[in-house]
């Protein structure tokens, strides 16, 4: 399989870059907001019906936190595969993705076959 390209490399560079600084952005609001919701505590509703949805809106916080701390963790190994030069192939299988599905998700590590086997278990 012929590696890609150094110049198409650098364009997924720079949509990975991206993409990261726009999450790190994200984490941090959500990181604050949830702080900032647990320290108005004097400010607390009295209704049962609003403290549960403040409880279930700071649940919700929390795991699109995880969610992107995740994806974060996805974008930082796919900045390492660019500088390594393994950018683009798929870990799993060693194929070549489609530029198709690097342009959807840019820090996906397989292609699509490999994907699938390896979220259904099987």
């Amino acid at each position: 399989m012929k590696p890609m390209k150094k110049v198409e490399m650098k364009v997924y560079k720079e949509r990975l870059l991206q993409l990261r600084a726009r999450l790190r952005g994200d984490v941090s609001a959500m990181a604050d907001a949830a702080l900032n919701s647990e320290s108005n505590e004097a400010t607390a509703p009295i209704h049962m019906a609003d403290v549960g949805t403040d409880n279930y809106e700071q649940e919700n916080t929390l795991v699109l936190m995880e969610n992107d701390e995740e994806t974060l963790e996805m974008i930082e190994s796919a900045l390492e595969r660019i500088e390594q030069g393994t950018y683009g192939q798929c870990l799993e299988c060693a194929g070549r993705l489609p530029k198709m599905r690097l342009n959807a998700i840019p820090h996906t590590p397989f292609c699509v076959k490999c994907a699938e086997r390896i979220q259904g278990g099987g």
